[in-house]
C-alpha cells in the first residue's frame, strides 16, 4: 500500500475532472453493470501514468463524443476493487496503469501498459477519442 500523502494528489486528477473513484468490490460492480459506456481507468504511482496517462484521459474527454461514466480504481491502494475491475478486463493480463472501454458492462476496447508507455499524452488522447468515436 503506498502512503496517502502520495497518491492522494494523483486520485484527485482524475477525480477533480470528473471521474468517480471505486474502493470497493461492490461500488466496482455496481459501475461496471450500468447501461451505457464506461470508461475504466485504472491508475496508478508510476511515471507513465503520470507522465501520460493521466494527462492523455484527461485531454480525452474534451471531445464531442464521451463516455457515459467516468470510474477509476488505484492500483496498489484499492486492491480489491483493483482486483474486481481487472476481472472485467479479463483475458487481458493485469496491468498497470491501463484504460478500458465498456458498452452495457461489455469491454469493447482495452489500453494495456505497453500502449501507454512511450506514447505521449497526446497519443493516448486521441487513441481514446477514436474509441470514443467508435463506441459512445
Amino acid at each position: 500500500m503506498y502512503p496517502p500523502e502520495l497518491t492522494i494528489p494523483m486520485k484527485q486528477q482524475l477525480i477533480g475532472a470528473g471521474f468517480d473513484s471505486l474502493e470497493t468490490v461492490e461500488a466496482v460492480d455496481q459501475a461496471m453493470n450500468q447501461e451505457g459506456t464506461t470508461l475504466v481507468v485504472i491508475n496508478s504511482v508510476c511515471g507513465c501514468a503520470a507522465g501520460t496517462m493521466r494527462p492523455g484521459v484527461l485531454q480525452s474527454i474534451d471531445h464531442t463524443k464521451l463516455p457515459d461514466h467516468l470510474v477509476t480504481v488505484f492500483a496498489g491502494v484499492d486492491k480489491d476493487a483493483t482486483d474486481q475491475a481487472r476481472k472485467y478486463t479479463l483475458p487481458y493480463p493485469p496491468s498497470s496503469p491501463s484504460i478500458g472501454l465498456f458498452k452495457n458492462g461489455t469491454l469493447v476496447h482495452f489500453i494495456e501498459r505497453h500502449h501507454i508507455e512511450g506514447r505521449s499524452a497526446e497519443m493516448i488522447a486521441d487513441h481514446l477519442k477514436s474509441a470514443y468515436d467508435e463506441f459512445c
